[in-house]
Parts: C-alpha cells; sequence; structure tokens
C-alpha cells in the first residue's frame, strides 16, 4: 500500500534530490517548508546552493506536469504535491505557535487524519522533530537516503590465518596467494598470522593480481615514522599513486593530518611526483562569525586554516629533505597551496596531491563536488573523525566522509584506514578516551 511521505525543510536543503527517493509513494511537502527555504536561497554555502537546487526542481516539475497544489508525477510513479493546510490552528499542547515546526506538523496531523487508510509519515533529520512527532501520534523516520551507519563502517583492514610456511614465502616471494578466500574488498590491509603466534606479516590485498603485497612504507618519511600498525597501512596507502582516493578516519591524535601532509610533501617536494599540494578544510562559523573577525579575508580565515600551517611547519622542521625547506618558499614557488574549500568550487586540479582534513564535516554533495575537480594525476585524501561533527547539518552517518569512504569501498583506485591508536600523547590520548 502506497504512503505518504510529509518531508521537513532539513531534508531538501540536505539533499535537495530527496524528493525523487520514496519510490511509488506519495511525497508531501508543507507550504511552510517552502517557506523556510526561501529564507536560505541567498546564502553562498552549499546550504543556499541546495535551497536554490529544490526551488528550481519544484518550479521544474510544476511547470511541465501542472498545478503542483493538485500534485504532479514523479518519474518513479510516486506524486509530489505542496500541501496547503484549511487554517493554521494551533496544536492543543505547549508548542510554541510561532515556529515552523508546530505548523509543519499540523499539516502531518490533517494529511493523516483526512486520510486514514494511508499510512503518514514525517521524514525529517531533527532529532526533537522526530520525538514531538511520535508523542503527536505521527510516525517519525529519518532520511536514511544516503546515511552509513559508523559501526558498521569498513575497517580497512583484516586479520587471516594462514601457515608458518606461508609466511615464510610471503616474505621470501613478495607476494602471497591466498586459498579459499573471498569478499575481500581491493586494497584491504591483512595482518596475516601463523601457526606459531610469533610469526606474522602485514600487506595489503592488490585485487588485480589476487596476491597479497608488502607494504612499502620506507622508514622516514618527510622526518615521521609510524608508531604503530595503522600507521604503516595510512603511509603505504598514502605514497602509493595508483590509489587516487584515500579516506583517514580516526579521533583526535591518531595522526590522520600530519600522515597525509607528510606524505604530501615527500610525493611532491622530493619525488616530483605531483606538481602541487592543496590543503584545505571546510570552514564551518560561516556569516557572522567570520565577517566579524578583524583584518583581511587571509586574516579571517588564519584561525580555521593555523592547525594546517601548525603541521607542515613541524614536517618542515623535523625533515631531512633533499631540498633546503621553509613554509615561506614553498608557498611562494607554489609547491603548497592552503586554503578554504570556498575556493575550489569550479576549479580544474590536474597533477595535485589534494588532502581535505575535517571532511567529516561536508555534506556528501560537498564532498562530490571536491572529487569531481580531480584532474589527471591528481590524488585525493580526505581525513576526519565522523564522532566529531560541527556542522549541524549532518551526523556521524550522513556526513561526506562515511557516505563516500563506504561507496568507493570496492573500487581499485581507492583505499581506506581507520587508525584507532591515538599518538600525539599520553595525556590527549586519556583525554580522547575518558572525557
Amino acid at each position: 500500500m502506497k504512503k505518504n511521505f510529509v518531508l521537513d525543510t532539513n531534508v531538501l536543503l540536505h539533499d535537495p534530490h530527496a524528493i525523487f527517493s520514496f519510490e511509488d509513494n506519495h511525497v508531501i511537502i508543507p507550504i511552510f517548508v517552502i517557506e523556510e527555504v526561501d529564507q536560505f536561497k541567498r546564502e553562498g554555502t552549499e546550504r543556499g546552493r541546495n535551497a536554490r537546487t529544490i526551488s528550481r526542481l519544484l518550479d521544474g516539475l510544476r511547470e511541465q506536469n501542472g498545478s503542483i497544489s493538485e500534485g504532479v508525477p514523479l518519474d518513479n510513479g510516486g506524486t509530489l504535491r505542496v500541501a496547503l493546510p484549511k487554517s493554521r490552528k494551533k496544536l492543543e499542547v505547549a508548542l510554541d505557535p510561532g515556529q515552523a515546526d508546530h505548523a509543519i506538523l499540523r499539516t502531518a496531523i490533517e494529511i493523516r487524519d483526512k486520510m486514514p487508510d494511508r499510512k503518514t509519515i514525517l521524514v525529517t533529520m531533527d532529532t526533537n522533530l522526530r520525538i514531538r512527532a511520535d508523542a503527536l501520534g505521527i510516525t517519525p523516520q529519518n532520511f536514511e537516503n544516503k546515511r552509513v551507519q559508523i559501526d558498521k563502517l569498513d575497517s580497512g583492514s583484516t586479520e587471516i590465518n594462514v601457515s608458518n610456511e606461508d609466511i615464510n614465502a610471503f616474505f621470501q616471494n613478495q607476494e602471497l596467494q591466498l586459498q579459499d578466500v573471498t569478499g575481500l574488498n581491493p586494497n584491504v590491509y591483512i595482518n596475516l598470522l601463523g601457526t606459531d603466534t610469533s610469526k606474522s606479516a602485514l600487506g595489503r590485498w592488490d585485487d588485480e593480481r589476487q596476491r597479497v603485497v608488502p607494504l612499502r612504507v620506507p622508514g622516514d618519511v618527510m622526518g615521521i615514522r609510524p608508531k604503530n600498525r595503522e600507521q604503516s597501512f595510512a603511509l603505504d596507502l598514502l605514497l602509493d599513486d595508483k590509489i587516487q582516493l584515500a579516506t583517514l578516519v580516526g579521533k583526535a591524535g591518531t595522526g590522520k593530518t600530519l600522515l597525509a601532509l607528510a606524505a604530501a610533501l615527500k610525493r611532491t617536494i622530493d619525488d616530483g611526483a605531483y606538481s602541487k599540494v592543496l590543503v584545505s578544510r571546510p570552514i564551518i562559523p560561516m556569516g557572522r562569525d567570520l565577517g566579524y573577525l578583524p583584518g583581511s579575508v587571509d586574516e579571517k580565515l588564519n584561525p580555521w586554516l593555523q592547525p594546517i600551517f601548525d603541521n607542515l611547519e613541524l614536517l618542515l622542521g623535523s625533515s631531512a629533505s633533499k631540498k633546503p625547506l621553509t613554509m615561506q618558499k614553498l608557498v611562494e614557488d607554489g609547491f603548497i597551496q592552503v586554503e578554504p574549500l570556498t575556493y575550489i568550487r569550479g576549479r580544474s586540479l590536474p597533477h595535485q596531491f589534494l588532502v581535505i582534513d575535517e571532511a567529516q564535516n561536508l555534506t556528501p554533495h560537498e564532498v562530490k563536488t571536491i572529487i569531481t575537480r580531480s584532474g589527471q594525476g591528481t590524488k585525493v585524501v580526505l581525513t576526519g573523525d565522523p564522532y566529531q561533527i560541527d556542522n549541524p547539518y549532518v551526523d556521524s552517518a550522513s556526513n561526506g566522509l562515511t557516505i563516500v569512504t563506504d561507496r568507493f569501498k570496492k573500487e581499485r583506485l581507492s583505499g581506506h584506514v581507520v587508525l584507532a591508536k591515538g599518538e600525539r600523547s599520553k595525556l590527549a590520548e586519556l583525554a580522547s578516551n575518558l572525557l
């Protein structure tokens, strides 16, 4: 039986194409949602772009198929209409009648009561609104179209038991063919465990050759040495140019950003494999917060980009590189460019090592925009912690970092590593675990 899906504003601002995600059911947008969307259309942010996109989509459906208030057909067999309740009645509960949420709830209740034979569901990414809807007898639902539960995210590594002879053969032949092993994702990292507990080896699954191959990690990368197994996996991933998309996920202090920048500098400055290192991160406090900071645009952005500069200066200070390195010289010569993500839109980036820090604050559409900027010979690295999200419009299951990691896990040109152990300091590790 077909259902009614009433959409909240945040669903459309998160994904304007959400209206096409409900199969052959009836999609209903309260008129109050259109009013809210209209408030964001002038923003230069992703939210503003999505507001303009949904407005264009609805207007196009209206021009093509007639009155959207009566309902228009969708290609998936469903229908879409904008609902205007007969009156904006107050709910007889302790809710603020001036809030748009109140009006959206009122619309959902009216639709439910008018069509008792058809299930009505309020779709919203607002946790509190789902609670209120449930209390009022409306079936609530989160928008699940692009969600990957963090506890189900692939770790990027696994353990496989083999014989001691296999371990010896792996070291001797620099490869190992596994017997009766299926379902391994390309570039998954493997801890080979021998019959003797003292025998083990680390490798990576080469999906094209159907072999386990050893890690190729130099002892020193810009003065940085891997301190644990996952960091060795990460450096192997970062230094392999065949892997064009790498995602590093981990809590604060696990070395995600430092390892990514170390690999970027080595492959660009020392090895000459890339023409430039481009480093960026999302600027979450937009508009008023940024505008009220003193100084020029560069001075306003500096507080958000300073963590990147700190890591770069640490690497340049500890590196025994073939070339004398200073931050100012590398920036002047065009080898390093650090800028906010706002400036990347619309560009084409060939032969560059692109590092996107704090990628958990990006929406799936923003990550898609970034990756599609990569030209020939470009490597894209996304780092972040899905448990530390500052963007109010995404969560641990709907952010761009989590989504892209899951979508690309079966692709040969991508790889993924979860870093679990903090290496910044004992104090930082304790704080991360206990607080």
